[in-house]
C-alpha cells in the first residue's frame, strides 16, 4: 500500500514537473488548438495549446515501471496499450496542429487504428492463463464464463471507452476530472477484488499482477491531477486526442485485464451519458431531421442552455463520485 500512495506522489510531482517541458515544446512547435466554428461559446479559447496529454502519458510511464513487482506482464502490456492509443491520438492531434483545422485524421482512419489495437489486445486477453474467458458481474464478485466471447466484449470495452472518453474531453478539466475519479473507484474495486481472492485462495501471481495494474491506475491519475492545475478553468492548454485516447485505452485495459469491464458502464457514468448523447442525437435527427438536443454531446447542450461551464464540470464530477460509490458498494455485495 505504502508503494502504491508513494507511486501516487511521485507521478504527480514528475507530471507537475513536465509541465514546464511540454508548454516549451508546445510553444515552439506551435501546437495550438483550432476550435470547430459551430462550437460557438469557445472562440475565446482558440489558440489555446494542446497536446497537454503528454503531460500524464509521460509521468505514468516514467514512474509507473519503477514499482511494478515481478509478475508485471499485464501492467506491461497494459502500458504498451496506454502509450499506443497515445501515439493514435498524438497522430490526429499533429494533423490537425499542421494543417490548422480541427479535423485530423479521418473518423474511418481513427476507428481502423482503435481497431487495430483492440483486436490485438483481445487476442492476448483471449490467450492469457492470467485473465482467461471470465467476467466478473458488477455485484458480489460472482463470474461467469464467456467462452470465446471475451475476444468481441474485449474489443467492445476498448472501442466504447476511448471514444466516450474522446466525446468527453470538450470542457476544460471535464474528461480529466471524470476519469480521475472513474479510475480512481477502479483501483479500489480491483482492491478489494485481490481481498477476495486471497480468501478464495487463488494464485498469488495473479495478485500481484492485479497489484502492479493498481500502481499503474494511481500512477495515470497522479499524472491526470498535475494536468489539472493547467487544465483548470480557463486551461492553458488541453489534453487533445493524445490525452483522451490514451485515458480511455489505460482505463479500459486495467478494466478487462481484471475481469471488470461490466462496472465501467457505472463508474464512468458520464462517458456513457456522453456517448449516448451522441447516438441518439445523430439517430433521431437520421429519421426526423429534428434535434434532440442543442447541441451534443449533452455538456455542449448545458452550454446552449447558459449553464456555466465550471458548474456543468462540477456535476459530472460528482455525479461520477456518487456512481462510483454505488459501484464499489455493489461489488461488496
Amino acid at each position: 500500500m505504502i508503494n502504491v500512495l508513494l507511486a501516487f506522489v511521485l507521478s504527480f510531482v514528475v507530471g507537475l514537473g513536465l509541465i514546464p517541458l511540454v508548454f516549451w515544446i508546445v510553444d515552439k512547435t506551435k501546437a495550438k488548438q483550432t476550435i470547430l466554428q459551430y462550437v460557438t461559446t469557445h472562440k475565446n479559447k482558440q489558440g489555446t495549446r494542446t497536446l497537454g496529454g503528454l503531460i500524464f502519458v509521460f509521468s505514468a510511464c516514467l514512474v509507473a515501471p519503477w514499482f511494478f513487482n515481478s509478475q508485471n506482464r499485464l501492467a506491461v502490456v497494459a502500458l504498451v496499450v496506454f502509450v499506443s492509443f497515445a501515439l493514435l491520438g498524438f497522430l490526429d492531434d499533429f494533423i490537425k496542429i499542421k494543417t490548422h483545422k480541427n479535423l485530423g485524421l479521418r473518423a474511418y482512419q481513427k476507428i481502423i487504428g482503435q481497431v487495430g489495437i483492440s483486436v490485438l489486445v483481445a487476442i492476448f486477453v483471449y490467450k492469457s492463463n492470467i485473465i482467461g474467458t471470465s467476467l466478473y458481474l458488477p455485484f458480489g464478485f460472482k463470474s461467469i464464463d464467456i467462452g470465446w466471447g471475451i475476444i468481441p466484449v474485449s474489443m467492445l470495452v476498448f472501442l466504447a471507452v476511448t471514444n466516450s472518453a474522446n466525446l468527453t474531453d470538450g470542457l476544460d478539466g471535464l474528461a480529466g476530472g471524470v476519469s480521475v475519479v472513474g479510475l480512481s473507484a477502479l483501483c479500489v474495486i480491483i482492491l478489494l477484488l485481490c481481498g477476495v481472492q486471497t480468501n478464495l485462495g487463488i494464485g498469488q501471481n495473479v495478485i500481484m499482477e492485479y497489484k502492479n495494474l493498481i500502481v499503474l491506475g494511481v500512477c495515470v491519475v497522479g499524472g491526470v491531477l498535475a494536468f489539472l492545475c493547467v487544465n483548470s478553468n480557463p486551461a492553458k492548454i488541453f489534453m487533445g486526442d493524445t490525452g483522451s485516447l490514451s485515458l480511455g485505452g489505460v482505463i479500459a485495459s486495467i478494466a478487462v485485464f481484471t475481469k471488470l469491464p461490466l462496472i465501467l458502464p457505472i463508474i464512468c457514468i458520464c462517458f456513457v451519458v456522453s456517448a449516448l448523447s451522441v447516438l441518439l442525437q445523430v439517430v433521431y435527427y437520421k429519421f426526423t431531421k429534428k434535434r434532440i438536443f442543442l447541441m451534443a454531446p449533452l455538456h455542449h447542450h448545458f452550454e446552449k442552455k447558459g449553464v456555466n461551464e465550471n458548474k456543468i464540470v462540477a456535476i459530472y464530477i460528482i455525479t461520477t463520485i456518487i456512481f462510483s460509490v454505488l459501484g464499489i458498494m455493489l461489488c461488496l455485495l
